[in-house]
């Protein structure tokens, strides 16, 4: 098979348009980062990533704020490509596998979190991960994506799920939905004056689900089974107790906003997990599913009823893993967004592309946000091995993806445009 020669890596941070918050923190900027693998017999591959510390570990981000917590992952990635140089080339998940358990060691170290979460680390390897798929396939005979990930579904559309934060402004979700979005994610978890407050947090959460809803209730799509706009509610793990999270809930029948709930994404924190059965709607699991077990025990023990899944922040390994234990249970799976670059937004595209639609939506969808957050779209939208083509970019907020999408895996194996 052969072994790794060398490795190397860039990286460049990228402005947001505005603060970004979700987890009761924000962000300003993102990191881009870009790693290059070459195979002794001269062969090479590249991955990029891009780093959220906010999200995969929010008590990081903190401690340590923005910049340091950036700079922390980054070891990671580095410590990741030093471990890899000699390796022989396996199996993408193997080789994940071997290098987890010293790299979590080594992350805990330098952030000096012995709790660190798992998420870091899978962030930090994101890219080096897709990279080692693509050396992979090259040595299985470059199969395409069906045959290598075991994939028979085409979706021929696929919805674009725009991203409601906390500062998203009336405006804009008009914007949104006059440009045809019909299922909108909306961060709730609010920290309302900084104080932490599991009460305040759940009267705001209240008042924008309320704003929200009186915004988009009375529109109509084609694209879902009721005619009307659908939600997916994301509080990233900030709640503390069934009881509260049934207060929010309670709220959202109240208004008429409930039956147009498609799921609610990470209630609770890992370390603080619940049973999630009987709430009325789909509860999936997003960061607390770290690998395969942790999917099969959140699902088993505690009633997840759906499952987020990220390529582009928690490795197509993990991804591909995940996906394997819910297609045993019949869970839905969906592909959420790390506000990531057009390349990667591919990535995406092209795994939920895979994916049945979710229960009350007629087509395919996948979270991509970037449009909506970086300065600089258009100059990376122009480095995107798929830009130019007919499915890069969503008309009325679909993508359109044809035989020939489908046929060469929508440029996915292509090379970025540097």
């Amino acid at each position: 098979m052969g072994k790794i020669l060398s490795t190397s890596m860039t990286y460049r941070p990228e402005p947001l348009k505005h603060s970004f918050g979700f987890k009761g923190g924000a962000l300003t900027e993102l990191w881009q980062v870009y790693v290059t693998l070459t195979m002794d017999n001269g062969t090479s591959a590249k991955g990029e990533s891009i780093q959220s510390v906010l999200w995969s570990d929010s008590r990081v981000f903190a401690e340590q704020g923005q910049q340091m917590g950036n700079e922390l992952m980054l070891k990671v990635t580095v410590r990741a490509l030093e471990l890899l140089e000699g390796m022989e080339l396996s199996y993408p998940p193997q080789m994940l596998d071997a290098l987890l358990p010293q790299l979590l060691d080594y992350g805990r170290e330098i952030t000096g979190n012995p709790e660190l979460r798992t998420t870091f680390v899978l962030n930090a390897m994101t890219g080096v991960d897709f990279a080692l798929w693509k050396l992979w396939r090259k040595s299985q005979g470059e199969p395409d994506f069906d045959t290598l990930f075991h994939m028979d579904i085409h979706q021929p559309k696929l919805g674009l799920i725009p991203l409601l934060t906390y500062d998203t402004s009336e405006a804009q979700i008009r914007s949104l939905a006059e440009d045809g979005c019909f299922l909108f994610k909306i961060k709730i978890g609010s920290n309302p004056g900084g104080r932490n407050d599991p009460e305040e947090m759940l009267q705001w959460d209240c008042q924008r689900l309320s704003q929200i809803h009186r915004i988009l209730s009375g529109l109509e799509t084609p694209w879902t089974k009721c005619g009307h706009p659908l939600y997916y509610i994301d509080a990233n793990g900030r709640y503390d107790s069934r009881a509260r999270l049934e207060r929010f809930l309670a709220h959202a029948e109240s208004i008429g906003a409930k039956e147009r709930i498609v799921l609610l994404e990470e209630p609770f924190a890992e370390d603080n997990l619940q049973d999630v059965r009987n709430l009325g709607i789909l509860i999936a699991a997003d960061e607390s599913a770290h690998c395969a077990s942790d999917a099969r025990h959140l699902m088993d023990e505690y009633g997840y009823s759906a499952m987020a899944l990220k390529p582009i922040a928690k490795t197509l390994s993990v991804s591909l893993q995940v996906l394997e234990e819910a297609r045993k249970r019949n869970v839905p799976c969906f592909c959420a967004d790390l506000t990531v670059n057009p390349t990667m937004v591919e990535l995406n595209k092209r795994f939920a592309a895979g994916l049945a639609s979710l229960p009350g939506v007629k087509i395919g969808v996948f979270e991509t946000n970037g449009a909506q957050n970086y300065v600089n779209w258009d100059r990376l939208r122009a480095m995107s091995p798929a830009h130019g083509t007919s499915w890069a970019d969503p008309e009325n907020s679909c993508y359109h993806l044809n035989e020939e999408y489908f046929s060469n895996d929508g440029n996915l194996w292509k090379e970025e445009n540097t």
